[in-house]
């Protein structure tokens, strides 16, 4: 891409970050307005894809279809446009300012969206116009899927796969937002990784509930409904869910293993002999490696009296558990259960997910894909990994058997800290770089 070509297409990016596509739990308070901008705006900026690809909504997502030359199975390209609520409070520059600084590989674009997940839309769009211009056409068809409410209940992305699913549609290959090119997250691996999610973990919020009769707080029982809930808590963080390395564990070890210095490496390099050493490793280097050695829990909400004097009659907790990938809901909800042993503590599954189907980690659909991150990023080390979040692509598992996590943009430990949080940014060349992973996978399709 020129210097001329990437400052335009930095604009477009600019342009629909400004867009405040804020998708909210409560319905009602969704500005469906700025979706309906967002859609709207599309035609105008990518011109030669809207004459070529055919457009049709599911509500406010979009399904696209670039019809290829031949009749093979079609490649799904996703992506969602909704971002998480933000306002300016904190931000070091307002999150739909699309604000620009620096210069050179340093140069920043802030804003809430910029990686989760408009960049990844704007550069498939990016790839996509650069080729139809380019007088280029896929082999297969190819589809473009872009949710508008990923970040809530995903019903965009599900009603797209229905769709699909309905027609008969079998693709060869799925891909979606997920792990990404980092650095500095694998003890004693120096080269950067390629993080590729061939599964991720079920999700489902445990409501906690305890009922008793209220009162006056003046006169307390040794019991009340909060304390009975705060002891449910307790033992249940005293008692975490057993590690486990699956399959995707251990060759992800072992993978990266192999580019280990120093005395890990023998240890990785043996992971299947050293489980037992490796699940307490995994346990004590930080937050992410427990989490991808077990299911995890975490409360998210609290509930208890409408009033300060009032003793409550319902108390109520949410508890966000990510399912680890061999496990069950039905099997998490045991595990709750045994470990706040108190039956007078209802524990029920809401919105509840199993764990996706693992997709290879080799044959053709993972070595295409790896083919494309290894052309512009040749040093890094290809990996599969268990995705820890949830994402759209679980609607798709259904339809294709290579469903893939991967947004092809190199993060720093900062910057994925900023992922739902303030100062959400992207390096301008990482995104650039990213356009060039998507315009690879699609010659290639």
């Amino acid at each position: 891409m020129t210097g001329a070509d990437a400052a335009e297409a930095l604009e477009r990016f600019r342009t629909l970050l400004r867009i405040p596509t804020m998708s909210r739990n409560a319905v009602e308070e969704t500005d469906w307005e700025a979706f309906d901008r967002f859609v709207d705006a599309l035609p105008g900026l990518y011109p030669a894809l809207h004459d070529v690809l055919e457009r049709e909504r599911r509500g406010h997502s979009l399904l696209y279809r670039w019809r290829g030359s031949g009749s093979g199975a079609p490649t799904v390209l996703m992506a969602h446009y909704d971002v998480v609520p933000a306002t300016d409070e904190g931000w070091t520059h307002p999150p739909f300012s699309a604000t620009l600084t620096g210069e050179g590989e340093q140069r920043l674009l802030w804003g809430r969206g910029a990686i989760d997940d408009k960049g990844a839309v704007v550069a498939l769009l990016e790839a996509v116009e650069s080729l139809v211009r380019a007088g280029f056409q896929p082999a297969d068809d190819v589809f473009l899927s872009f949710g508008h409410d990923e970040e809530t209940v995903g019903s965009g992305a599900r009603r797209i796969a229905a769709v699909l699913a309905e027609r008969g549609i079998r693709p060869a290959l799925v891909l979606d937002e997920g792990g990404a090119v980092v650095e500095g997250i694998f003890p004693g691996v120096a080269k950067p990784i390629a993080v590729v999610g061939v599964s991720e973990k079920g999700i489902t919020s445990v409501r906690l509930t305890v009922e008793q009769q209220g009162g006056h707080a003046s006169t307390p029982p040794a019991m009340t409904a909060t304390v009975r809930l705060a002891r449910a808590i307790t033992r249940l963080n005293a008692r975490p869910f057993p590690a486990r390395l699956s399959e995707t564990n251990l060759r992800m070890v072992e993978t990266l293993g192999a580019h280990a210095t120093g005395p890990l490496r023998s240890v990785f390099t043996r992971a299947r002999h050293l489980q037992p050493v490796l699940r307490t490793v995994f346990g004590r280097l930080s937050d992410e490696t427990r989490a991808i050695v077990r299911t995890t829990t975490a409360v998210t909400q609290l509930r208890g009296s409408l009033a300060a004097n009032a003793l409550p009659e319902t108390a109520e907790a949410i508890v966000n558990v990510r399912i680890a990938v061999g496990s069950s809901v039905a099997e998490t909800l045991d595990h709750l259960r045994r470990a706040i042993r108190d039956d007078a503590v209802r524990v029920e599954a809401v919105d509840a997910s199993e764990p996706s189907p693992v997709s290879p980690s080799d044959g053709p659909q993972w070595n295409r894909l790896a083919a494309a991150i290894a052309a512009v990023h040749p040093d890094a080390v290809v990996t599969p990994y268990i995705m820890l979040g949830a994402s759209d692509s679980r609607h798709f598992t259904g339809i294709c058997e290579a469903v893939y996590r991967f947004t092809p943009f190199e993060l720093s430990a900062d910057e994925r800290a900023a992922l739902h949080a303030r100062d959400e940014r992207i390096r301008v060349a990482t995104w650039l770089r990213g356009i060039a992973v998507y315009e690879r996978l699609l010659r290639a399709s």
